[in-house]
């Protein structure tokens, strides 16, 4: 495994700084725990807390060798910043059932200028009367089950274009990386859903869109690691990473006001569908709306809207597909299903996927194993007691959902594909249950497009599946992991040549 070099000079001048201003900085916190005990600790070091127990740049894997040595309930240290490390889907269940309202503030955000991670997007916004009337306005009109079915001929189009794209590269023997095929493919879905159709490929802006979230992914980690530390840099005036935030941030405006301005002149056709854009200008002209949004809340929640909704989706796929070619036998069996269910006349369809139940568990299985925030982040607003331990008032949370759905008490064989467990999944003690998998994240902050991404995830799977087969160099593929920003992602991207299997046109 490579070095990140960036991160350990970062840590090394983050140590530098934190000893020689340590008398300074670092004074008792005003709200002590007035003689109630804290969740157990391991050892800590001065100054620098648990840091040092970090000893990988996969933050997911070194929390979990942590837990699996003090236990599912921890409070941490990184400096200053206190953390609640909770490895366990019955402490989970416990804390979101009990809690949930609570920790409903993920706690991470940029400065207050910033489009991409600011405190008026999806992903940082605070829990309150704006982050319930813009998800409301969302999941009507884009999300909720008549608004999905009504885009699926958007969807549809794009998935041929992907399979004639996979085509001809086919035909020239390229070999194809199955990230950034998948990336281009969800962004133009997503991009066609929210922005509308009035925009053709050739506007270039959907590209514009991907490039930017290539650019926000790699701002996610300094902008968690920027948090941890704000309360001290503030004292001192200093603002780490502003000048990246801020340079990502006015790109954004500058695409965004574009559309904007676009979609005020030009007049809705008759027989035109309203996209998401139609609907939030809307909500921002009406003098009665239920929460008056600005122009910069529309900008930051479509910029968001992008960053959480296609890198994500990308990344599961990506790893899902290389343990199938991992596995041969999911593979047949994968293909002997959609034969049978969809045949070889015609692609894969939505319609398909209720008929497909391998197909959706070998979905679930891939994000199972690989969850594409490998850390829910939360805070605690207010100060609380979990199982007779009292945790202070903005404590982060940090749910390490990559330990819980590779937890041996919860899963069988934990570190092995195997799809048929979702095909017996337990009904029983269903809200217990689903805390031992959750790759989407919980409560009232879990993403509320998970059913769209499991059905884009899985078409895309299913039509690389029914249509192609696929060549590797050597016999397995490299698995070993990384992080693009706070994402889970392979460290080594999926390369392969396709092969026609069937052309079913």
């Amino acid at each position: 495994m490579g070095v990140d070099f960036e991160n350990c000079f970062i840590l090394f001048l983050i140590c530098i700084f934190s000893l020689l201003c340590y008398s300074i900085i670092f004074k008792k916190p005003k709200n002590s725990r007035r003689g109630r005990d804290l969740p157990p600790s391991p050892p800590s070091l001065p100054i620098v807390g648990h840091l040092h127990l970090l000893l990988s740049t996969l933050i997911h894997k070194s929390l979990q060798k942590i837990s699996s040595k003090y236990g599912p309930l921890l409070h941490l240290r990184f400096f200053h910043v206190p953390i609640i490390l909770v490895s366990s889907a019955s402490m989970a269940h416990e804390i979101f059932k009990s809690h949930d309202l609570n920790i409903s503030y993920r706690g991470v955000s940029a400065n207050g200028e910033s489009l991409v991670l600011g405190p008026s997007g999806f992903l940082s916004a605070p829990y309150g009367d704006y982050l319930k009337f813009v998800k409301k306005l969302t999941v009507t009109n884009l999300l909720r089950p008549q608004a999905v079915e009504k885009a699926q001929g958007v969807r549809a189009v794009e998935l041929r274009r992907f399979y004639t794209n996979l085509l001809e590269k086919a035909k020239k023997k390229e070999s194809v990386e199955i990230a950034m095929e998948v990336m281009k493919l969800t962004n133009i879905m997503f991009f066609r859903m929210i922005m509308g159709r009035r925009y053709s490929e050739e506007s270039g802006y959907a590209e514009r869109f991907m490039e930017l979230t290539t650019k926000s992914l790699a701002l996610t980690k300094k902008v968690f690691f920027a948090n941890m530390l704000r309360s001290i840099l503030e004292k001192l005036g200093i603002s780490l990473f502003n000048k990246e935030i801020m340079g990502v941030s006015r790109e954004y405006d500058e695409l965004l006001e574009k559309i904007l301005v676009e979609h005020e002149e030009t007049p809705e056709e008759e027989d035109q569908d309203k996209d998401m854009m139609d609907y939030f200008l809307e909500a921002y002209r009406d003098e009665k709306a239920e929460y008056k949004i600005t122009r910069n809340h529309i900008k930051c929640l479509f910029a968001e809207s992008f960053l959480g909704g296609t890198a994500p989706s990308t990344g599961a796929t990506e790893w899902t597909m290389a343990e199938i070619l991992n596995n041969p036998k999911i593979l047949e069996k994968m293909r002997e299903e959609i034969d049978t269910v969809v045949g070889k006349a015609r692609l894969i369809q939505e319609s398909d996927l209720p008929d497909l139940p391998y197909l959706q568990a070998v979905v679930k299985e891939g994000l199972r194993m690989y969850p594409p925030f490998p850390l829910v982040l939360r805070a605690f607003q207010e100060s609380c007691e979990i199982k007779g331990f009292y945790v202070p008032k903005e404590t982060v949370l940090a749910f390490n959902a990559y330990h819980v759905m590779r937890d041996p008490d919860s899963w069988e064989d934990p570190d092995e594909f195997k799809p048929e467990r979702f095909l017996d999944f337990s009904r029983s003690g269903q809200e217990e249950q689903g805390m031992k998998y959750i790759p989407f994240g919980a409560g009232r902050r879990g993403c509320p497009g998970s059913n769209l991404a499991n059905i884009m995830q899985s078409t895309t799977i299913g039509t690389m599946v029914q249509c192609f087969d696929w060549r590797i160099k050597g016999d397995k593929i490299n698995m070993e992991e990384t992080l693009a920003g706070l994402i889970l992602t392979m460290a080594t991207p999926l390369k392969c040549t396709p092969v026609p299997r069937l052309r079913p046109f």
